[in-house]
């Protein structure tokens, strides 16, 4: 009876489980990508795990650009690198591929109802007002605010060398260069010194230096398997579930909101006050509020998505500038020669600021400079800082391919039918090492690339706001403060490598690339979950 009941209970399932298979099979059932290692986490486990864009380039490897992942409880997530693909995906669809809902909505938990949660409507709203503030013609006047910082970060590493008996010191560069970003966005955006640089108190420093492994590095196999099944509720009631649930590193997030919401407030309010005054200057916040004031009152960001564009540019200018610095750096003392060819340009270049009566780099000096171009456009690609970008079909669409696929059953297929609602996942990383767009080399760090024009090949599109690069994603959705952190990181590099020479340590030969949720973040092997890459400093030679 027992042996009957087993039976009828096994066939029972198997019909229930063939059921679902035959209703749950969509057009992209057929696509290759790995099996799913559990119903409940799908492949989220293999995904979520290991350093940032680890698994990205294994799984290109070996089922090509566009892959086919199961999500929670059977959803299918695609994950792309195609280059035709991608060009589609920012430029040609417009709104077709928004952020997921989700995402949105735990966006709004944390900076407010800002342009990072904004809905087609309300996005193009805030860009009309955002952009213009952003503009090169606006953001080369700030180049004097990066030289002054970069070159109070340079007074700094020259006593910390004099009080060393080596002539050489190993620095954190990731609190310094955190520390220079941010007290030159203040400047930049609201006029208002942080002091970050003289070790003033400062709430917003204290509470965002380690925020990104605090709040998102590495989850546990249990984490993520709780991600999994809390997918089902519904994105608003998951928002109000997330501020009741205790949790350690929700607990972060709540105390960074609060003290950037504080901050934004208070700075908001200063500003406005001097434009009502008329006495509003230059920077960043005032233009907005100018911006803002003389738009249509339909038009017009509340006091709340003016407070939440703030806490956005906080967020964004501290961690990508300064955490692609620290990139870029690296690389330079793993590639002595690098270094010098750069440090020789720089050099020529002042030349030429100092024969015609000037003393300082100006946007224009910055942008005429080939090879400096050349290292942070490398560095931007090598290290995908964003390395994934989440979105979801907002209706029926196809997706074109730049070369064919040969789908699970044999079919060999030119473009992907993709339903409405499917998740979608840029791999940023797997696009910048994409051998058919950057070349052979694609897996090393070959700055002459962009010289050569190496990187252009015949499967390459036209991607990205910076370089054929997605570090500041593209279209509609592109980031608006990039030619900010470009001229930012320019006028930085150009400082320090004419002062400074960078080496490795032991410590920096074991770095990893700490995925922490959508940004990458350099720790050190056996050092625990702190933000660090220890670099070694001395005095640059004056005959290079």
């Amino acid at each position: 009876m027992s042996l009957s009941l087993s039976i009828l209970g096994l066939t029972f399932f198997v019909y229930i489980y063939r059921l679902y298979r035959r209703l749950t099979r969509t057009p992209l059932s057929d696509l290759p990508g790995p099996e799913p290692k559990t119903f409940v986490a799908g492949n989220l486990h293999q995904f979520l795990h290991g350093q940032a864009g680890e698994i990205d380039l294994q799984w290109q490897a070996e089922y090509g650009d566009v892959v086919k992942f199961k999500g929670p409880f059977g959803q299918d997530i695609l994950l792309i690198s195609d280059p035709k693909a991608v060009q589609y995906f920012y430029h040609t669809s417009g709104y077709t591929f928004p952020k997921p809902a989700d995402r949105k909505e735990i966006n709004r938990l944390f900076t407010g109802p800002g342009i990072l949660c904004a809905d087609e409507v309300d996005h193009l709203r805030h860009r009309k007002i955002i952009s213009p503030a952003f503009n090169f013609g606006v953001i080369r006047d700030y180049v004097p605010v990066f030289n002054y910082h970069a070159a109070k970060l340079t007074t700094k590493w020259k006593e910390s060398i004099a009080e060393s008996p080596d002539g050489q010191s190993v620095l954190n560069l990731c609190n310094w260069y955190a520390k220079t970003t941010l007290d030159a966005l203040g400047i930049a955006v609201f006029d208002y010194d942080f002091g970050s640089l003289d070790n003033k108190e400062n709430r917003l420093g204290k509470i965002y230096s380690n925020l990104c492994i605090e709040s998102f590095a590495t989850l546990s196999r249990r984490e993520i398997t709780a991600q999994a099944v809390t997918s089902l509720i519904p994105p608003r009631i998951l928002v109000i579930l997330l501020k009741l649930i205790p949790n350690p590193r929700l607990d972060k997030l709540h105390e960074a909101y609060a003290v950037g919401y504080s901050v934004a407030k208070e700075m908001l309010e200063m500003k406005t006050k001097e434009f009502t005054n008329g006495k509003g200057t230059h920077d960043i916040m005032s233009l907005l509020i100018r911006a803002n004031a003389s738009s249509d009152q339909a038009s017009q960001m509340s006091e709340e998505e003016m407070v939440a564009q703030i806490i956005t540019i906080l967020l964004a200018g501290y961690d990508t500038s300064g955490s692609s610095l620290v990139w870029a750096s690296l690389e330079l003392a793993r590639h002595p020669e690098v270094q010098t060819k750069l440090r020789r340009e720089i050099r020529k270049k002042a030349l030429e600021i100092q024969k015609r009566g000037e003393t300082e780099f100006s946007a224009v000096d910055l942008e005429s400079m080939p090879y400096l171009a050349a290292v942070l456009k490398e560095s931007l690609r090598y290290h995908a800082v964003s390395y994934n970008h989440y979105r979801e079909s907002a209706k029926d669409t196809v997706l074109p391919l730049s070369k064919s696929i040969t789908t699970r059953s044999g079919r060999v297929i030119n473009e992907i039918v993709v339903p409405k609602g499917t998740k979608m996942i840029t791999s940023v990383n797997g696009y910048h090492r994409h051998p058919d767009v950057f070349g052979p080399d694609a897996d090393t760090f070959n700055p002459d690339r962009w010289l050569n024009n190496t990187t252009r090949t015949e499967k390459q599109v036209s991607v990205g706001m910076y370089g054929g690069l997605l570090s500041f994603a593209g279209g509609v959705m592109s980031c608006v403060g990039w030619r900010f952190a470009v001229l930012e990181m320019q006028a930085i590099l150009v400082e320090l490598v004419n002062n400074f020479e960078f080496t490795l340590t032991p410590e920096a030969q074991m770095v990893r690339k700490e995925a922490c949720s959508l940004l990458m973040v350099p720790t050190i092997e056996g050092h625990g979950a702190q933000r660090m890459l220890p670099i070694s400093v001395k005095i640059a030679p004056q005959d290079d």
